[in-house]
């Protein structure tokens, strides 16, 4: 039967894909302020993902604190604050939306579906999320950094199918395969599908799926037709 729901992953899914140039170009802009050599400062950041995933380091200040120490540095008031506004800055440029999001997240409303967005991300998304073009079209929005746990916790899965009010066996999961994500959905009996763009093999994601065995779609706006008629998945 057709879909009630469809749930989507953030970077990599509604975004386009980040190369790795754009992280090392992104650590510079606010490695700078701080005096930390950019290689130093992206090491710092990479490491850290784990815990700023979860919001385990606070805010985006203390969390530019924290890391800065790591990294033998003690930065003072104007150093942070230049730091941290760069860090945000270079944050909401990787929130621009793939040319068909909205338009595909529209379809599937006008179709009648509800629509999810579940997410492993830092404390930059939660706070810029409610200005963000998508947010209106969005029924419900789990983000691992409010949460206190990253894909593939199956209490995510749970949440995003509970707050949208639909079964998980009605639920069609679409990412690019970061955090395991795709064998999580599986796991909770949604039916989940790579978006494997032209852009998928240039991402610098964490722990991708590369050698997901299962369905694919080329565009994101392929959910729409996916949404209504699941045989169409697969093939």
């Amino acid at each position: 039967m057709p879909f009630s729901a469809v749930i989507f992953d953030f970077f990599g899914t509604l975004t386009p894909s980040t190369p790795t140039e754009i992280w090392d170009e992104h650590a510079a802009r606010s490695a700078a302020p701080l005096g930390i050599p950019v290689r130093q400062w992206r090491r710092a950041l990479d490491a850290s993902f784990p815990e700023r995933a979860v919001g385990a380091l606070g805010d985006l200040p203390r969390t530019i604190r924290t890391l800065a120490g790591r990294c033998g540095v003690d930065p003072d008031d104007e150093a942070l604050a230049a730091a941290t506004a760069a860090r945000l800055a270079c944050q909401r440029e990787l929130f621009t939306l793939r040319e068909d999001a909205l338009d595909t997240l529209e379809r599937l409303r006008r179709d009648g579906l509800r629509i999810g967005v579940l997410s492993d991300c830092t404390v930059e998304l939660a706070e810029t999320w409610p200005t963000l073009p998508l947010a209106p079209l969005v029924d419900a929005v789990v983000l691992s950094c409010e949460e206190g746990r990253r894909k593939p916790d199956p209490e995510l899965f749970r949440k995003v199918a509970r707050d949208l009010g639909v079964p998980a066996g009605e639920c069609l999961y679409v990412g690019d395969g970061g955090g395991d994500e795709l064998s999580g959905a599986t796991a909770r009996g949604m039916t989940a599908v790579m978006l494997r763009a032209a852009d998928w093999a240039v991402n610098d994601a964490h722990a991708r799926e590369d050698s997901w065995p299962g369905p694919f779609f080329p565009a994101l706006s392929d959910a729409v037709a996916a949404a209504g008629d699941p045989s169409l998945i697969g093939t």
